[in-house]
This record gives structure tokens, sequence and C-alpha cells, in this order.
């Protein structure tokens, strides 16, 4: 782990797991997670929070930022705001589970 980063601020870089389903089909077949992460947040530091907070060994990174949708409430416009996510791409033989169960 870089020492140079400091660990608070990697426990405040992932915001949490999305769990849908395009992310399970992802998950199954590439064994990349996504994660909604802090709009600053660089492609080393979501890497180094994943490994330290899943105990896991990350291999690649993508990040995109999803736009904020225009709409109307009521008779006004309004827009929701954007965020920042995350496909962490997992080393062969680690796995992450969120399920918590059977």
């Amino acid at each position: 782990m870089n020492a140079g980063v400091n660990q608070e601020r990697l426990m405040k870089v992932l915001l949490g797991p999305i769990i849908s389903e395009k992310a399970s089909i992802v998950a199954d077949q590439s064994a990349q997670y996504a994660f909604r992460v802090e709009p600053t947040a660089t492609k080393r530091e979501i890497g180094q929070a994943v490994e330290l907070l899943f105990e896991v060994k990350v291999d690649a990174v993508q990040v995109l930022n999803v736009k904020g949708k225009a709409k109307r409430f009521g008779g006004r416009l309004g827009k929701r705001p954007g965020w920042r996510k995350a496909y962490v791409r997992l080393a062969p033989g680690n796995d992450i589970d969120f399920g918590g169960g059977a």
C-alpha cells in the first residue's frame, strides 16, 4: 500500500456497491464489481480502497461519470445530480460477496 495516501481518505472513497442486474452479469462473467465512488476519487485511490476494505487483489479499475437526468417536478424543470461509478476488476482467484447469506 502506498504510504502517501491517507488511510482515512481511502475509507471515504467508496460510497457503496451498485447492486443491479447489469452489475451482477458483469460480476459473473468477468469478475468486475461496480461501486458508487466519491466524485474526486482517482483510479489508484479506488483500487487501494477496495484492496483495503475487502482484502482482495485489484487487477484494473475503470471509472465513468454518470450525468444527472433532467426531470420535471410538477411544472418546474429540475436536474438530478451527476455521480461517479467505478468498475473494479479483481485478480484471478479473488471474490467479493455482497450477499452475505445462502
